[in-house]
């Protein structure tokens, strides 16, 4: 098996594992035991953990970039949906796996494989009249929050399928009792949070085009 593969595999195989034990519980010593390997061999083509999860970060972006809903985006024209419609499949690849955001974030990426993404994004935005700095900040600015809603998601909505408890509102009213406004925000911020995704995706899009004159 090329070296190549082995990388590869070990990817495949943590990013399998994230489902079942999440983020804290994936370690290069859990993966060997997956692999039927000693940790040790896994060194060979990761220096530590961190290392491990900028690859992981670059397989999740590259299987989305693979997504027929990408294709999609590169017929798009108009800046607001193609803007949306690329942080909207960010989302649901960071779903789909336990702790994916957390994973996502902070890293760097091993090749240059992102910039065919960043590349499509950027396109509509400078080609409707945006200066390419202006077109940067105006991405990376609805990509930091979708890496912060999601994260926040992941953390306080339930999904059993990949062991996370949600936010019971019944008792958060119990215990914030002596605090209305607090206990009113429950089910706006916990109650639907594909809703409050798209709530705050419209705000962010809507103060972009606000702060940028074309």
């Amino acid at each position: 098996m090329g070296t190549r593969l082995d990388r590869e595999q070990v990817v495949d195989t943590a990013l399998e594992l994230l489902n079942e034990v999440g983020l804290e519980g994936l370690t290069l010593r859990r993966i060997g035991q997956e692999l039927d390997v000693r940790a040790p061999a896994l060194y060979w083509h990761f220096k530590n953990k961190r290392d491990l999860l900028d690859a992981m970060a670059t397989e999740m972006l590259r299987r989305m970039s693979r997504a027929e809903e990408f294709e999609a985006l590169l017929r798009m024209t108009d800046w607001r949906d193609a803007l949306a419609g690329f942080h909207r499949a960010l989302r649901r690849a960071l779903l789909s796996y336990r702790d994916g955001a957390k994973v996502y974030s902070g890293t760097r990426f091993t090749d240059n494989s992102y910039a065919e993404t960043m590349q499509v994004s950027l396109r509509v935005l400078v080609e409707e009249g945006f200066p390419p700095g202006a077109a940067a900040r105006a991405f990376y600015t609805v990509y930091c929050y979708t890496i912060g809603y999601v994260i926040e998601e992941q953390s306080t909505t339930g999904h059993p399928e990949q062991g996370v408890e949600g936010i019971d509102l019944a008792e958060r009213e119990r215990r914030l009792a002596d605090y209305p406004l607090a206990v009113a925000a429950g089910p706006e911020l916990f109650g639907d949070p594909e809703a409050g995704f798209e709530a705050g995706l419209r705000a962010v899009i809507a103060g972009v085009e606000a702060a940028v004159p074309r």
